[in-house]
């Protein structure tokens, strides 16, 4: 699948490592279609932050609800990691991703 902004393999090392529950994958029979990768941190003023590297879905699984899943799955899991806001960033030409955020709940900045 193609991304806006690919990641060397030490980036993904970095948040698997750090973050291993926030690195969700999605397989179909032993191939994966779908991947989500996050983080979080302690904002400057004290808030427990969760932060969505990336989430990439095969274009032939798309517009199947997987995204939503994946999305939701990792903010149940930075919930249990007490994180109190969940942040996230895309282009803003990418307006399948706009649509997909701002129907889960994300608001732009």
């Amino acid at each position: 699948t193609d991304l806006s902004e690919p990641y060397s393999v030490f980036t993904y090392r970095y948040f698997l490592n750090a973050w291993p529950y926030l690195c969700i994958l999605a397989m179909d029979e032993g191939v994966c279609v779908a991947t989500i990768v996050g983080k979080h941190d302690i904002t400057k003023k004290g808030v427990r932050r969760g932060y969505i590297a990336m989430l990439v879905v095969d274009k032939h699984y798309r517009r199947k609800g997987l995204g939503s899943k994946l999305i939701n799955m990792i903010i149940e899991r930075m919930a249990e990691a007490n994180c109190a806001q969940v942040v996230l960033e895309t282009e803003v030409t990418n307006t399948s991703a706009v649509r997909l955020y701002e129907n889960l709940g994300f608001v732009k900045d």
